[in-house]
């Protein structure tokens, strides 16, 4: 996704793991626009994340308005890189029942406190 428009350039930087990030910040373009189609204005924006200048975002929020169709394809695919590295996440450490095998040990644990001499 090229950060050229025919008004000139935007803030927009790619980091080394291909996220786009607004001007010097760690605020993701993602973040600004998901922000702006959920009918946060560009002021709205800037205090959600203080570190953006306003300028930024409104020029975000005018590449984003000249470029959807791009922008909606780079969304889908940031959404669907997230939903892979959270299947594996889920894989690797078995995060699915989690709370019940928590909520079964704390109660394995209790009744083992009620087992002792004394308890």
């Amino acid at each position: 996704m090229s950060a050229e428009t025919s008004a000139g350039f935007t803030p927009l930087q790619t980091d080394k793991h291909g996220v786009i990030r607004v001007g010097q910040t760690r605020v993701t373009f993602d973040s600004v626009v998901v922000a702006f189609q959920e009918g946060a204005t560009a002021e709205e924006i800037v205090q959600q994340y203080p570190t953006l200048d306003l300028a930024d975002v409104y020029a975000v929020i005018s590449y984003y308005l000249r470029n959807r169709n791009e922008v909606e394809t780079y969304l889908q695919k940031r959404q669907a890189r997230a939903a892979q590295i959270r299947q594996q996440l889920d894989e690797h450490h078995q995060l699915s029942g989690i709370r019940e095998r928590l909520l079964a040990r704390r109660k394995n644990q209790a009744e083992g406190d009620d087992a002792t001499p004394g308890g």
